[in-house]
């Protein structure tokens, strides 16, 4: 595999049992890139171990005064230099294209993994967890895989060397072939301390990543709260134990380096000093005491991956840990293709809830618990949380198409989508029907004063679609991101689209006009919006009410306001009391609305107490905008216009 040829056509299906099974798998899958940095490794390592061989020689020859064997000598180290290039420079071409395919097979795991998860991603794996994996885990799973090819290739030299001063000079190449391998195995003792401290260190830093990445992504509510400095002070603690880690593991790793260069100084002066004394003995000569001396100090080169090997695999194993981790996730539910790969049509239907979402009609679902709302979306989607039933469309289980026909054919909006940093250009660079233009997307959501800000935001380009946008937005606000996401939901055009509280941070004038600009622009396609805004809802040609795990009832929306007390009371906010009183029932009929969600104030103690129940909690101040908190959603005076113009029609009637 070269690095031109990435990215993989298919990267496989990975072992991620635990992490050393995983480095395995990624080996294996990397045998030819392998092979092929070990025959340039060893080229490289025997060229340079051989050296001190042609040394002694050439001294040999000039003390027997042999003027062919000093040629000879001059040749073959010669030859051996240029080996030494040769190899030096191919090993580094192919441990550099090891690493670099590595990482990338490792990404686009990653990348498979989090499309084929979807959603449910975010929900099971930290955001900073993700990051750390994608970035720097990935780095250091591919040092460790390239690492063990020029391991291999220096141990195999060590060895050859180790035998080759055996048979040249028995007397020291005894000695040498005893203290190499102790010098090999003598920080094994040391590697298990220093694996525990880079992995505490490791460990560290991932949770310094997530929290960072948690305090980015949320930093405009943290200034909105005046909580920035708190979070900041988190995150200075965290950095500093990240620190203190580092550098005992840095301590530890010294130590390793230091015992790396004792021991082979000690072996060297045991060589030198014995040497010595066999030459004085005639034992050797000259020119055999310089080749087993310098071959001793040219065998600490290959050493030292030894050392390399033992370091990149105590900081991959964890990084390959956490890898093994974030793929070994499966989904849900699997969606995989047992049927052709036709997108289906028809009406959208949940069998877990009895959800019905007819075909090319506007379809509003009410639900009063927003994170059931948000679950159910995602559901539609094909994205379950938790095992159960498949959604059909058009009679036909999503779980039984192929992944990408089913998102093709059912688009998830959730209530928080991403904006990529980029041109506005790029955004809405994502795969569409091209039945919808780009304008007439961004005219249905709203987006005019969003262009406008883009343009003033931009000092090199008049024109918005080259507009740059800032990393997930944030230099916009909640409700203009929430527009440009929305533009984008249109512009893709998929048969059926699925949108969680997409207007949840406009105000009720623009939200007025989306979801006029909504219902023109999706007629004749199957649309599903969650929501509980009046001003939606009345547009809707279905509404449905989710209670409980289960829809409960469907019809208009002001027809539902009439019959179903449930829907009114999320709708329009009222307690069991104003409920009652508005329909004529008597006020213990609380219990006939078992299940009707009740705002945090109905549960204190304190808001028992007999005030509550005086004639001044009924007057007409109770409509007034001092109510327009959270709960209102922040909701401008047109939408509590319209929920008390239905209340007195209710009144009327009854």
């Amino acid at each position: 595999m070269q690095i031109q040829d990435l990215p993989y056509p298919d990267p496989g299906v990975p072992d991620a049992r635990s992490g050393p099974r995983f480095l395995w798998w990624l080996g294996r899958n990397q045998l030819g890139g392998q092979l092929k940095a070990l025959a340039w490794g060893l080229l490289h390592f025997v060229a340079v171990s051989a050296q001190p061989f042609c040394v002694g020689f050439a001294i040999e020859a000039v003390v027997d005064r042999s003027g062919a064997r000093l040629a000879l000598a001059g040749g073959v180290m010669a030859l051996c230099g240029a080996a030494t290039a040769i190899g030096d420079t191919f090993l580094h071409r192919a441990a550099v294209t090891n690493w670099i395919t590595a990482a990338a097979r490792v990404q686009q795991l990653l990348a498979r993994q989090a499309s084929q998860l979807g959603s449910a991603l975010n929900r099971r794996v930290a955001a900073g967890e993700v990051v750390a994996v994608s970035t720097g885990d990935v780095e250091k799973i591919g040092w460790f895989v390239e690492a063990v090819s020029r391991f291999t290739a220096a141990a195999v030299t060590v060895l050859l060397v180790c035998a080759g001063l055996v048979v040249y000079q028995p007397a020291l190449g005894v000695v040498v072939a005893v203290g190499l391998p102790v010098l090999a195995i003598a920080v094994l003792p040391l590697l298990p301390r220093a694996t525990r401290r880079a992995d505490f260190q490791r460990e560290k830093a991932g949770r310094a990543t997530e929290l960072a990445s948690d305090t980015v992504a949320g930093l405009r509510v943290l200034r909105g709260i005046g909580g920035e400095e708190l979070f900041l002070d988190r995150y200075r603690s965290a950095s500093q134990e990240v620190r203190r880690a580092a550098v005992r593991s840095a301590r530890m790793w010294a130590l390793i380096n230091a015992v790396q260069v004792l021991l082979p100084g000690l072996l060297l002066i045991a060589v030198v000093c014995y040497g010595v004394q066999l030459a004085r003995e005639g034992r050797i000569t000259v020119g055999e005491l310089v080749t087993v001396y310098s071959s001793v100090m040219v065998l600490t080169y290959p050493l030292r991956h030894f050392e390399e090997i033992a370091m990149a695999y105590s900081f991959s194993r964890p990084s390959a840990k956490r890898a093994a981790g974030v793929l070994s996730l499966e989904r849900a539910t699997d969606i995989g293709g047992s049927r052709a790969a036709e997108t289906p049509s028809g009406d959208l239907y949940d069998p877990g809830t009895g959800l019905l979402a007819p075909a090319a009609l506007l379809t509003a679902v009410v639900c009063g618990d927003p994170d059931a709302a948000g679950r159910l979306a995602e559901r539609l989607g094909g994205h379950p949380a938790e095992h159960g039933p498949s959604v059909l469309l058009g009679g036909v289980p999503l779980d039984e198409l192929p992944l990408d026909c089913a998102r093709t054919a059912v688009l998830v909006q959730d209530k928080d989508p991403v904006l990529l940093s980029g041109a506005l250009r790029d955004l809405l660079d994502v795969p569409a029907s091209g039945e919808v233009d780009a304008g007439a997307a961004l005219a249905a959501a709203q987006c005019g004063d969003v262009l406008e800000a883009l343009v003033q935001g931009s000092l090199d380009t008049a024109d918005p679609m080259q507009a740059h946008i800032t990393e997930r937005g944030r230099s916009l606000s909640g409700g203009q991101r929430q527009r440009l996401a929305l533009a984008r939901s249109l512009y893709t055009d998929p048969q059926v689209l699925v949108l969680d509280e997409p207007t949840s941070a406009v105000d009720s004038h623009t939200e007025a006009r989306i979801a006029e600009g909504l219902r023109e622009l999706r007629d004749g396609r199957t649309t599903v919006v969650f929501t509980s805004s009046p001003l939606l809802l009345d547009r809707a040609d279905r509404v449905v009410l989710v209670h409980e795990g289960a829809a409960v009832a469907a019809g208009g929306h002001r027809e539902l306001l009439h019959r179903e007390p449930r829907y009114r009371a999320v709708v329009t906010r009222e307690t069991e009391e104003e409920i009652a009183l508005a329909t004529g029932l008597p006020e213990d009929a609380g219990a006939s609305l078992s299940g009707v969600p009740k705002g945090p104030e109905l549960k204190g103690p304190e808001l028992k107490g007999p005030e509550l129940k005086g004639p001044e909690l009924k007057g007409p101040e109770l409509k007034g905008p001092e109510l327009k908190g959270p709960e209102k959603n922040e909701r401008e005076p047109i939408e509590h216009d319209l929920a008390h113009t239905e209340r007195e029609e209710i009144e009327e009637t009854a």
